[in-house]
């Protein structure tokens, strides 16, 4: 017998457990309502922050709106795309990291374009347009 995994993998091997680490990973009932549960709540959080205005600053607002939507792209990932260490031999994991990079990128970039777009292309005071040339 070789210690070769064949080219393709029989379904039936791969779901009883005779695959060689190339499985994806299943989601149980209890892990789908769990990613459900924490789908409505990392969303209810955001509406509730800006809603009643618990911040003063809108810049730690936005930062904290900015985080739960990015663990919120990872719990979708995880529950619901069943992205583990051990599924499609590390590879899954290895595009959860690739996302967060991603992620972190535009959310950062989004900030710096939203900052920079406020402080130079806002309209003046009264007070500054008189001194203009």
């Amino acid at each position: 017998m070789s210690s070769q995994a064949p080219a393709h993998e029989d379904a039936h091997e791969a779901h009883h457990g005779h695959s060689h680490g190339h499985q994806a990973g299943h989601g149980t009932f209890r892990s789908y309502m769990t990613g459900f549960a924490l789908s409505i709540v990392l969303t209810a959080i955001p509406f509730w922050l800006v809603m009643s205005g618990v911040f003063e600053s809108p810049a730690v607002t936005a930062v904290l709106v900015m985080a739960i939507g990015a663990i919120q792209i990872v719990v979708h990932m995880v529950f619901f795309l069943h992205m583990n260490p051990r599924s499609e031999g590390g590879w899954t994991m290895m595009a959860l990291i690739f996302t967060i990079i991603i992620v972190a990128i535009a959310l950062s970039g989004s900030l710096w374009v939203m900052h920079h777009l406020n402080t130079n292309m806002m309209p003046m005071s009264p007070e500054m347009m008189k001194n203009m040339p």
